[in-house]
């Protein structure tokens, strides 16, 4: 309960810095730096096996980052690296192909956040057995020097069940 407490103002306190900061000239240049790590993020898990060292030059690698999804949340590198990419990606599925599209990215000074839309095929490595996902996805991201973004954290789910219409 308290990690959640932390999450929830950390989230709010970002929320109202960001609210009270014009959005950053230049940020459209900034942006595409931050579509270029969302292309590498994906292609970490689409290769085979699962390329840590292209995810740390994403990952800011820190005990202070985060990992919500729908199986677990990690905190800090290591468990992000260990959890999720080695256990989760590499070793429980194969095949794994991730798209992104959609892409939305809001620079705000030395922060940043991208959301976007996703599609995710792979197979299960016990069975051979497909798996096939859509979600959606909140980034963030801050500068830590002049020329370098890194992800600081990430909360994905699946997509909502759309609604039957009436008839």
């Amino acid at each position: 309960m308290r990690v959640l407490q932390i999450a929830v103002f950390s989230v709010c306190a970002f929320a109202m810095a960001i609210a009270q900061t014009p959005p950053q000239e230049g940020s459209a240049g900034q942006a595409d730096e931050i579509k270029a790590l969302i292309a590498k993020y994906a292609a970490v898990v689409n290769v085979e096996p699962v390329d840590i060292n292209l995810a740390s030059q994403v990952w800011e690698t820190s005990p202070d980052v985060s990992f919500i999804y729908p199986l677990s949340e990690e905190h800090g590198w290591e468990a992000i690296k260990t959890n999720f990419y080695q256990k989760t990606m590499g070793a429980m599925l194969t095949d794994r192909t991730l798209t992104t599209r959609d892409v939305r990215v809001h620079v705000y000074g030395d922060a940043a956040w991208a959301e976007f839309d996703w599609h995710f095929t792979a197979k299960l490595r016990s069975s051979g057995a497909p798996v096939e996902t859509n979600g959606r996805e909140t980034q963030v991201y801050r500068k830590i020097d002049p020329t370098r973004w890194v992800l600081v954290h990430v909360h994905y789910s699946a997509m909502p069940a759309r609604p039957a219409r009436p008839q």
